[in-house]
């Protein structure tokens, strides 16, 4: 038992799901106190020590039933020997590549190799070829290659007659791995679509369609919605200095003087140090939003303790400084003019989120909320999506701002679908309505 638990834990790190030495012992000492045999009360205990969040479940149950299942099933032990022991001999008679080794010993019943492979390729780095909407065929492409020539191979071995079905069971098998990825499970996320029509005229209308003087008069309405929430988060800070009336200990001094409440008490909490990093998309698929949402990055300077800014086409650069240290119109001419950065480049959000982690990455933590602007329009490069899981993983929030309609969010080139399940919180802010719901939402 203890050998065949080690081997699934292997299977599990190799698949990326984290597992502690610790983890396994506890498990070991609690399937003692069960019994093994019934499959339930087994899984639940492997869940039970080795998931460690909702995200992991999928990974888990893929990994629990690739190994426990498809390749160590009952029919296959029907023999004192391995129907397929014949594979491990021409493995070792044949000079393969690493590839085909790694399938050769999926077909064996060890199935480490393959995932680790299959788990770097998602988590590559650099990769020279695009990525596609059609699928990852590009990244892809060589292993299928090698599944088909593996196929050939062991089915040309006299030792594989009458073992055709479970050579191909296996190899389909392994072919779904690489194609069938499943997202991370995402229940909470938070899909924003209503908002209240305060102005109904010039509220209503996408930032696109405006002309140069709605344009200016935009730029008021805003530059109020900014005045009132500096006004209303002086007057919180200024009622947390004082404290909240604690209404408890209040009236129980009031019954000293026939409960009128003469000695008023206060209890204080902390001020709470939000932090904001906004990363704005401010390519040319979005200018006619980017100045907008701009607005919002420079308002947000007065309202929380502290709050990085970082603009992107193909790369990142950090406009904190800039929105500090100019009026807010002369502000943004600098950022969309003067940042060090590659304006006319095509939209790369992969080379963007690589860029950030490698440079930014430490000044995400659980006290911050990550805003990403932009409509994930990628030129069809890859998206590098799992960064965006590492942001998340480190933030204690992830809200996303697409200024394109929802309704062609997971069209051409776009890439919501690959960023979706890690966002806490999706929003469509095309007018004014929705741009001043947002902020106040996130302020108030």
């Amino acid at each position: 038992m203890l050998g065949l638990v080690l081997d699934f834990v292997s299977c599990l790190r190799a698949g990326d799901v984290r597992v502690s030495t610790a983890e396994v012992l506890d498990c070991v000492q609690q399937l003692k106190l069960i019994d093994p045999l019934i499959e339930d009360e087994f899984r639940t205990a492997l869940k039970a020590n080795f998931v460690k969040s909702r995200r992991e479940q999928p990974k888990f149950d893929r990994l629990y039933d690739l190994f426990f299942h498809d390749l160590h099933h009952t029919e296959d032990s029907q023999e004192d020997a391995s129907p397929l022991d014949f594979v491990r001999a021409l493995k070792e008679a044949q000079p393969l590549g690493e590839i085909q080794t790694a399938i050769m010993d999926f077909l064996s019943g060890d199935p480490i190799e393959l995932l680790e492979i299959l788990q770097r390729i998602q988590t590559e780095q650099e990769t020279p070829r695009l990525r596609f909407n059609l699928g990852p065929l590009g990244d892809r492409l060589e292993i299928m290659v090698a599944l088909n020539n593996t196929r050939d191979l062991v089915l040309r071995q006299p030792e594989a007659r009458g073992k055709e079905a479970l050579i191909n069971s296996r190899l389909e098998r392994a072919l779904r791995l690489l194609m069938d990825e499943p997202p991370p499970e995402n229940d909470g996320i938070k899909r924003v679509r209503a908002h209240e029509k305060r102005h109904k005229a010039l509220g209503e209308r996408s930032f696109g369609t405006l002309t140069d003087k709605e344009v200016l008069e935009m730029r008021e309405v805003i530059a109020q919605l900014v005045r009132k929430l500096k006004d209303i988060v002086g007057r919180r800070y200024a009622v947390m200095d004082r404290g909240e009336l604690d209404v408890k200990k209040t009236l129980r001094l009031a019954q000293r003087y026939h409960g009128v409440p003469i000695d008023i008490r206060y209890h204080h909490h902390p001020k709470r140090k939000a932090r904001i990093v906004t990363l704005c998309d401010v390519s040319s698929s979005v200018w006619s939003a980017a100045r907008f949402m701009l607005n919002v990055l420079y308002s947000l300077q007065e309202c929380f303790a502290e709050v990085r800014s970082f603009i992107f086409v193909a790369g990142v650069a950090e406009v904190t400084r800039t929105f500090k240290e100019n009026d807010v119109n002369q502000a943004i001419d600098k950022v969309l003019k003067e940042a060090d950065l590659e304006y006319h480049a095509p939209t790369d959000y992969g080379r963007t989120l690589k860029d950030f982690r490698a440079n930014y990455l430490d000044i995400l933590d659980k006290r911050t909320t990550l805003i990403v602007i932009g409509d994930a329009r990628s030129n069809y490069l890859n998206p590098q999506e799992l960064i965006l899981g590492e942001m998340r993983e480190r933030s204690r929030r992830v809200i996303w701002i697409n200024p394109e309609p929802q309704n062609l969010w997971y069209t051409g080139d776009s890439e919501m679908r690959a960023y979706e399940p890690y966002c806490h919180e999706l929003r469509a802010v095309r007018t004014l309505n929705q741009l001043m719901e947002f902020v106040e939402e996130l302020v108030l």
